[in-house]
């Protein structure tokens, strides 16, 4: 299986096993799907493959707020790190718009933010082995 197929089922399963009762009384639905998520899924797909040698790397790791930061620069030369900096900084809008659009599909905005946590922790309990991720302030290797 190649690491775009293994993005595309990583991000279903997030959709799929965050559970909606930690939204509340209302069941939310993770699963959604719209013209623009549908888009911002796509986008990040296919940007995935870029970012993996990265996560391998330890150059960048997953933050528990459900975003990606540049962990070690110092494991990206000088001639890539720009490169890194602008597809973190590109993942990172397309993260929020994704939490986002699920709010507001489910016709509940005040929402984002905790589907942003659950995401956070889902990205980080399906991260490959090697891959850094931060808790509590710290940073862990998977």
């Amino acid at each position: 299986m190649n690491s775009r197929t293994k993005y595309f089922l990583l991000l279903w399963l997030c959709l799929w096993f965050a559970s909606a009762p930690m939204l509340g009384h209302a069941e939310a639905n993770l699963e959604v799907n719209t013209p623009a998520i549908t888009s911002i899924k796509q986008r990040m797909q296919s940007r995935h493959a870029e970012l993996v040698e990265y996560y391998n790397s330890g150059a960048i790791g997953l933050t528990q707020d459900g975003m990606i930061t540049v962990r070690d620069a110092s494991a990206v030369s000088l001639a890539k790190r720009q490169q890194v900096n602008s597809l973190v900084s590109v993942e990172n809008q397309d993260r929020s718009a994704l939490y986002r659009e699920i709010a507001r599909a489910n016709n509940h905005p005040e929402w984002e933010s905790k589907i942003q946590s659950t995401f956070g922790q889902r990205w980080i309990d399906l991260a490959r082995k090697g891959w850094w991720y931060q808790t509590g302030g710290r940073w862990m290797q998977k």
